[in-house]
């Protein structure tokens, strides 16, 4: 069986390299180590169909039930030997392959023509203060600890990536703006 690569499907195979886990374990590791930042984790429900689709496929296979007072019976699931090197192709394909992912930011800028320049800037202008926002909140993600001890790079580095992508929108919106309030980028709003 053939399964499509997904976000969500190598986080869960990535998670259980270290051992198995029950789905709110899964589900509770992805937020505490910030994955949810890269990963759409969307709704536990989208997380307990992908552990189904990576059952079928032969990926992860339930183990034992656990069972705690505290709460429900919890399937712990395991990685398969197959889940481990579909792992391994999906991460090498993913870090060796640009690939073009059609983010909405580039879309709208397509069409900004049909506002008026100064709108325009209006809006960029706002978006260059959330950039801000958003460079610091990853900044103090950089400098958290868990227990009183800094999180080693290798589980930031995707951390660090988003700060310099972030980092390269606010400077390139920033000679847009520039562009925009001189006049030297400029253009008639309406249908193309």
């Amino acid at each position: 069986m053939t399964f499509r690569r997904s976000t969500l499907a190598m986080a869960i195979l990535g998670l259980l390299e270290n051992g198995p886990l029950h789905p709110y374990g899964i589900q509770r590791l992805i937020k505490q180590w910030g994955k949810d930042q890269v990963v759409n984790v969307g709704q536990r429900t989208s997380l307990y169909r992908m552990i189904v689709r990576l059952e079928e496929a032969g990926l992860i296979a339930a183990g034992a039930t656990e069972r705690d007072e505290r709460y429900p019976e919890r399937t712990v699931y395991h990685l398969t030997d197959a889940g481990r090197e579909v792992c391994r192709e999906w991460l090498s394909e993913i870090l060796t392959t640009p690939r073009n992912e059609f983010p909405e930011f580039p879309a709208g800028l397509s069409f900004v023509m049909l506002l008026p320049p100064e709108t325009a800037g209006e809006l960029l202008a706002r978006r260059r203060e959330l950039l801000t926002r958003r460079i610091a909140e990853l900044r103090r993600e950089l400098e958290a600890t868990v227990d009183g001890q800094p999180i080693p790079r290798f589980a930031l580095l995707e951390t660090e990536y988003q700060v310099a992508v972030t980092v390269a929108e606010a400077e390139w919106i920033d000679g847009v703006l520039r562009e925009l309030r001189s006049g030297t980028l400029t253009w008639k709003p309406g249908p193309v």
